[in-house]
Parts: C-alpha cells; sequence; structure tokens
C-alpha cells in the first residue's frame, strides 16, 4: 500500500486538531551547554509530552481524523513501547478501543505503560514480520484501523507538528535535528521545517549500530536486511519507505553515533538541563557535540523525544 506524505496544510491541521489534548512542550536553553559546543541550542521537550514522547502527536492525529463509523472499531498498530502507549491514550480521549501488538523481549516499563494507557495486548515473535502479521490478524478479525507507527500520513502529520511549534517559539533557526528511527518525525519535521522557513537545514540523528537510514541514503535504495545493533531501543526500527523518500526529497542530513557518544550526551542533559531522557533521545545532542564545527555559531533546534526511562536500568 502506498502512503501519501502530508502537506504542510495537512500538519497545520493536525496542529489544531490535537490542540485540545496534546501538552505544549517547553523549549530549554542553558548557556553552559552552548558553550560547550559553540551554538545556540533549543532543546523541545517531547519527553513532557503525555505518554512521555512526541508520539502522542501522530497517534492523537490519527484517532480524531477518523470518521465515527471508522473509529467505532477502534484501531490497532505493532509497537515495543511509545507509539502502543500514545495510541492507546489517543483512542481514551476518543472513548475507543486499542489493540497494540508487543513483541516479546520489549522493555517492560513501556509494555505497562501500554497496559495503564488502557490498550489490549496481543504479543508476537521479535520480528517485523511477525509484529505485522499479528496485526493484520486482528484487523481482520476486530476491524480496528491499521495505524501504523511511522508509514502513516495522518501519523506523520501530527509528529510535524513537533516543528511548527518549535518555530513559533523560538523564531528562525538554522538548524534542526531529530533522531531516525521509522522515520515519521524526521519526515513530518522536515516537511513542516522547509513549509515555513526553505532555508532551514535538517539533520537526523541516527545510532552506528541502525544506520540503515544513512546506508539507504548513501545507495540510493532502501536496505532491509539489516539487523539494528544498539542501546538506542526507540530507534531500531528499519526506516520505512515513504519516510525515506521524505528525507531525500528534503535533503537531511543524517550524522551517525556511537552508543557510547550517545550515553555521554544523555548524561550531560540530565547534568545540565536537569532532564532524564531516553537514550534515543539524546543521539541529537551527542550528534552536535561530535560534529561542533559543523553548527558553530549557528541557532540549533532539537528535539528530544521521550523521558520513558528505566530508572533501575540506566546505562551509566
Amino acid at each position: 500500500m502506498s502512503v501519501l506524505l502530508p502537506t504542510i496544510d495537512q500538519i497545520r491541521d493536525a496542529a489544531a486538531r490535537i490542540a485540545p489534548y496534546a501538552t505544549l512542550t517547553p523549549v530549554l536553553r542553558n548557556d553552559a551547554l552552548d558553550a560547550l559546543v559553540g551554538a545556540r541550542l533549543h532543546f523541545k521537550c517531547e519527553n513532557l509530552q503525555r505518554g512521555g514522547a512526541f508520539k502522542f502527536r501522530g497517534a492523537c492525529n490519527a484517532v480524531w481524523s477518523l470518521n465515527d463509523q471508522e473509529a467505532a472499531h477502534g484501531v490497532v498498530t505493532h509497537s515495543s513501547g511509545n507509539h502502543g502507549n500514545a495510541l492507546a491514550m489517543a483512542a481514551a480521549t476518543r472513548g475507543i478501543p486499542a489493540h497494540v501488538v508487543v513483541p516479546e523481549g520489549a522493555v517492560r516499563a513501556k509494555l505497562e505503560a501500554i497496559e495503564r494507557a488502557g490498550a489490549i495486548l496481543h504479543r508476537c515473535a521479535p520480528t517485523i514480520a511477525a509484529r505485522e502479521a499479528k496485526a493484520a490478524e486482528v484487523q481482520q478479525a476486530t476491524g480496528a484501523i491499521m495505524v501504523h507507527p511511522y508509514a502513516d500520513t495522518r501519523v506523520m502529520a501530527g509528529q510535524g507538528t513537533v516543528v511548527l511549534e518549535l518555530l513559533q517559539q523560538c523564531g528562525s533557526l538554522d538548524a534542526v535535528m531529530t533522531p531516525i528511527g521509522g522515520g515519521g518525525l524526521s519526515a513530518g519535521c522536515s516537511i513542516a521545517a522547509h513549509g515555513i522557513q526553505k532555508t532551514l537545514a535538517v539533520y537526523g540523528a541516527e545510532p552506528a549500530g541502525a544506520d540503515d537510514t544513512a546506508q539507504s541514503l548513501a545507495r540510493g535504495a532502501r536496505i532491509d536486511d539489516f539487523t539494528p545493533d544498539t542501546i538506542c531501543d526507540g530507534l531500531r526500527t528499519l526506516v520505512g519507505e515513504p519516510n525515506l523518500a521524505a528525507l531525500r526529497e528534503h535533503h537531511v542530513t543524517v550524522i551517525t553515533v556511537s552508543d557510547e557518544e550517545t550515553i555521554a550526551a544523555m548524561r550531560l542533559l540530565w547534568q545540565a538541563l536537569k532532564i532524564i531522557v531516553e537514550v534515543s533521545s539524546a543521539t541529537v545532542f551527542a550528534a552536535v557535540l561530535k560534529e561542533r564545527e559543523l553548527f558553530a555559531g549557528k541557532r540549533v533546534g532539537l528535539v528530544l523525544t521521550g523521558g520513558n526511562v528505566d530508572l533501575d536500568a540506566l546505562p551509566w
């Protein structure tokens, strides 16, 4: 099934649609971190979004985009964590059921959050093929509408609202960066960024052990024979085909960072900003630390994507 990329108008519509339910997250700044990297950094704190991650935006837009007949059957997705939690929370705002297919071995704290949000859990083997097959089975049995974690126009439009807010809060920027996993956030944000400010440079941060996006862009075709190996559990998903197309179209530059660099960045964010973010979120700051010359003297917006951290298993 082909998935259309959202337009800037659809992203603006999504912002209006989710406004009654989503949190307007703050942008934090820190002089010490600016001095460290030689740039003016603006941290968009989606770790303070409902459900503790940016994912609520896309899920909420998808749920409230449905007509009443569609919504009555509920929604279904597959997710190892934040998207499943977000979809369950969004479904609850409309009073409809949410089915979430979860792979064995997912982070327990995230699974517990999905259950607390009221989702009906369906377990499967820890492969993308198993997840998709189980989701299709649930969809057929219930009539629920599939809301894909990243390859969904409504989801990408919702995620793009992050940059709409960021630019409203900060004014013009020289660059903006998001982590890259499946690519829903990076696709939506790149479309939003260039829909508002054509000259804005857009970057993506990717773990070196899950650099399928960087490899796909270099090769000119999406690679799918790839097994991610990174501590960044939120970024182990291979980039989607429509998402990759958006990154190509908007000339997104991908910077890869090691797990060690990312963990160090995560710790620095705690020390300076006094917030705990998921290790996946810290990739953006790790990328700026790694490529300081690239960002020197620039105003840079960094999206901190989530804060659902197991405090008993901090990576340091």
